[in-house]
């Protein structure tokens, strides 16, 4: 590696690289969503309602997972990104 090759600017990725790295979190989203209980799609969306109550946001803002361990124990992950104000 030279001097000159440290300062050349680093290439974007290219749109393939892109393309798949979001369908790789969309495969997995699916994976997650294949063993949550019917009531689950109902209750993500009642969430989503309580809490525009009290701020306004858009639904992609909210991400909620049911994780299900070996000791038939669920735990019901919720991350919200809330606006700054």
């Amino acid at each position: 590696m030279s001097l000159l090759d440290y300062f050349k600017t680093k290439k974007t990725p290219s749109t393939a690289v892109t393309a798949k790295e979001r369908l790789q979190i969309i495969v997995a989203h699916q994976r997650g969503e294949r063993d949550a209980p019917d009531y689950f799609p109902a209750m993500k969306q009642e969430i989503i309602d309580v809490i525009r109550k009290y701020v306004q946001i858009d639904t992609d803002q909210v991400s909620v997972q049911l994780d299900q361990n070996d000791d038939k124990l669920s735990v019901l992950e919720l991350n919200v990104t809330l606006p700054e104000k």
